[in-house]
């Protein structure tokens, strides 16, 4: 059945790159933290409160706050209370952090190129949109 071979091939790239990024991350950044970096950096804006992250990393309020907190040891991030409105924090991405980013981006690229590829240019761009059509995107 296709979906079958679907979910097959799908749990394999996705264990790869999990399995990848795990390991070329570490010590000093997670796949997590790496999201939050790509989105403080990439989402026009420079700063975000800690629950403009909830839509985007699929996990609780609590669990956020524990990712930003060991973010914030390892000087990935930094947080500040807003000048007007004390009761609001803002995430802010730092030099190390912007770093971070950029090193578990180049791994991402270099990891997902040598499994493209293995495929044409032509197919590379059949795949991408036939993927956007899977995803509704």
């Amino acid at each position: 059945m296709i979906t079958q071979e679907f979910a097959k091939l799908w749990w394999k790239l996705s264990k790869d790159l999990r399995t990848h990024m795990e390991t070329e991350l570490a010590p000093t950044l997670t796949e997590g933290q790496l999201k939050v970096l790509e989105l403080l950096m990439y989402s026009g804006k420079e700063k975000m409160k800690p629950s403009d992250f909830i839509d985007h990393l699929d996990t609780t309020p609590a669990a956020i706050t524990t990712l930003l907190d060991r973010m914030e040891k390892s000087e990935l991030i930094a947080r500040e209370r807003d000048e007007k409105d004390r009761r609001i924090v803002w995430v802010l991405v730092t030099g190390k952090g912007r770093h971070e980013c950029e090193r578990g981006i180049a791994i991402r690229e270099q990891f997902l190129q040598s499994y493209l590829s293995r495929i044409s240019s032509h197919n590379q761009q059949l795949l991408v949109y036939l993927l956007g059509k899977v995803a509704n995107a």
